[in-house]
């Protein structure tokens, strides 16, 4: 029974529900700027590789390369969109 239940997918959630939470109590405690910026950071951080360790399975692979390849062509689909995104709608593409 034991190795039925997803044990690490369950302490994954609960973890990821944790540091929404303590994310969140940024816009309740009166902070700095930069104590704001740093407590977001760190939990977006750690966040981030919660989900990829944990429920994205990253480390359960044997190609590392088509790993990180995977890893890099995601990361350059993001910013071209992003970017994209920004040029048309705000740097006045016409």
């Amino acid at each position: 029974m034991k190795k039925l239940f997803p044990l690490q997918h369950v302490m994954g959630y609960v973890s990821s529900l944790i540091l929404s939470v303590v994310a969140l109590t940024v816009l309740f405690f009166d902070m700095s700027f930069g104590m704001q910026m740093t407590v977001l950071l760190v939990c977006a951080i750690i966040q981030m590789s919660v989900q990829l360790f944990v429920f994205m399975h990253i480390g359960e692979t044997g190609s590392k390369m088509s790993l990180y390849a995977n890893i890099a062509y995601a990361l350059f689909v993001g910013v071209v969109t992003v970017f994209g995104t920004l040029f048309t709608m705000i740097w006045g593409y016409q």
